[in-house]
């Protein structure tokens, strides 16, 4: 992204009450964000959503300001950014409607074609939490994901610690900018996960730190992985939340259980109780119901189809899988531009025409 271009998009995302939705919704409108800045009040004022509070924060010169100084920074600091439309862009994060139109990258790590699971919990982790954690990422190494927690006190520092200790990336993701390290106590753990690892935020390098921050953070947590993880939580608590947003994203959730008198397993119990999570009693349940696979995949041989007719609808979701390998329903439905419903009828069709299987974990093949 050009630099031009990165001051107006800082400048948008300072904007007051626009939020990532309404951002992304006026560059696509405008085409890009200095557009957005330099547009016409009446013809924005069209834009559905976009109402006159907006308007009033969009058009202040103070946004601009303040994005030139933090523009300033960022080249000082070498600040890496990733905007949504730049292609190193995580992809599971690009299909979540919230997700940050620019964050902040640090550190060494790629998220591109390895597993990225995230890893949250209570901070206040039990012997039995942080045994399970701990035995969890061991077991899991064989298959090299990313671990992606919130570097908060109890269960996230635990995963981050396991990752690193079995040489996986790990990636916190922060509720402040990087000028700032919370807890305190975890400034000793920075380096070595930027050696094998990182961190990202979508805030600015002197946002204060806030409560609502957390909550904020956490759709980065869910949004970026495959698959949202809950070792311990009590009933209430911000795991949960995390939990809440992953499902809204269509992402499988799995909770640890535990006895019903233990404080922190209430939580995940609730979770699994209510199907908004599937059991975890060990790594191979992770493993089957995401499908990964040790063993090296054999190149797809692409053949015309002799002997099954295809609709053009039919054959292009055919092609699109024999191309990229599995793929969720969402995916599908996004890359083919079909609403959800009418993906699922041409994918069951497909199935019953023997070209198509269903794998767990809302994932499609071609045969």
């Amino acid at each position: 992204m050009l630099e031009e271009e990165l001051l107006y998009v800082l400048a948008l995302q300072r904007v007051k009450g626009i939020g990532d939705i309404n951002a992304k919704k006026l560059i696509s409108h405008c085409g890009s964000a200095k557009n957005v800045l330099t547009e016409k009040r009446q013809k924005l004022e069209k834009i559905n959503g976009i109402g006159s509070f907006i308007l009033k924060n969009l058009f202040d010169s103070a946004n601009l300001k303040e994005a030139e100084k933090e523009l300033q920074h960022i080249k000082k600091n070498k600040i890496e950014t990733v905007y949504f439309k730049d292609e190193n862009y995580p992809k599971n994060l690009k299909h979540c409607v919230d997700a940050p139109i620019l964050f902040f990258k640090e550190g060494n790590f790629n998220l591109e074609n390895q597993p990225i699971i995230s890893i949250v919990g209570t901070r206040k982790i039990t012997s039995y939490g942080r045994y399970f954690c701990e035995k969890l990422i061991s077991d899991l190494k064989a298959y090299n994901p990313i671990i992606v927690s919130g570097f908060a006190y109890g269960v996230d520092i635990c995963a981050h610690k396991a990752a690193l200790k079995n040489k996986l990336q790990t990636v916190g993701v922060l509720a402040h900018g990087f000028e700032e390290v919370y807890p305190k106590s975890h400034k000793k753990y920075v380096s070595e996960i930027n050696k094998n690892g990182g961190f990202i935020t979508d805030f600015w390098h002197n946002d204060e730190l806030q409560r609502e921050n957390f909550l904020k953070r956490n759709r980065i947590v869910a949004g970026i992985s495959e698959a949202t993880i809950i070792i311990e939580s009590a009933e209430k608590g911000g795991s949960l939340v995390t939990a809440d947003i992953a499902n809204s994203y269509s992402r499988d959730v799995f909770a640890v259980p535990g006895r019903s008198t233990d404080i922190y397993s209430r939580g995940c119990n609730d979770l699994i109780k209510r199907n908004k999570a599937a059991i975890l009693t060990s790594a191979k349940d992770i493993v089957e119901m995401l499908n990964w696979e040790l063993e090296p995949k054999q190149p797809k041989v692409i053949q015309k189809q002799l002997f099954v007719e295809l609709s053009e609808i039919e054959q292009e979701i055919y092609d699109f899988l024999l191309e990229n390998g599995k793929q969720l329903l969402d995916i599908i439905s996004l890359n083919c531009k079909l609403p959800i419903h009418k993906t699922t009828t041409i994918l069951f069709n497909l199935e019953m025409k023997g070209v198509v299987k269903p794998l767990p974990g809302k994932l499609f093949e071609a045969v």
